[in-house]
């Protein structure tokens, strides 16, 4: 073997969380010497959705999110040289600014880092089943979707 880690699951870092996602043990799961691109997309609770004032979000998630998240890592790894992979989501009630989802993707080369990361975050966004609780600064709510 030529030390390279061809071998190893490229999935290094898939969870769920009630706490706070940290970008360092994002960052450090996926380095790998052979990697020529590392992309990181990081998603914030933001103040405003639709014209309205967002005070607050709260995510859910059904009991089989975890596995979808790992099917959707599985197809990303398929279809992309990917040599590392994490994904992380928030769980449960976040502020304004808080970090909801960190994805991050390590390739050879930088195009193909910029694909599979924006094809992992938003095929997690499109099938992984996380719901988002939007509370509103007019005092009303609404549960959408985490797309």
């Amino acid at each position: 073997m030529d030390g390279m880690s061809t071998l190893q699951d490229p999935i290094r870092l898939l969870a769920l969380c009630d706490t706070a996602l940290s970008l360092d043990e994002v960052y450090a799961a996926v380095e790998h010497d052979a990697a020529g691109g590392t992309d990181i997309f990081v998603g914030t609770v933001r103040d405003h959705d639709g014209g309205k004032g967002v005070t607050a979000l709260e995510y859910s998630a059904h009991p089989t999110a975890e596995a979808e998240l790992r099917r959707v890592a599985e197809e990303v790894c398929k279809e992309f040289p990917v040599l590392a992979l994490a994904a992380v989501h928030r769980v449960g009630l976040l502020a304004i600014n808080d970090v909801a989802v960190i994805v991050a993707v390590s390739t050879a080369h930088r195009g193909e880092s910029f694909e599979a990361c924006r094809r992992l975050i938003d095929t997690l966004k499109h099938e992984v089943p996380i719901w988002k609780h939007q509370r509103f600064a007019d005092g009303t709510d609404e549960w959408v979707a985490a797309c």
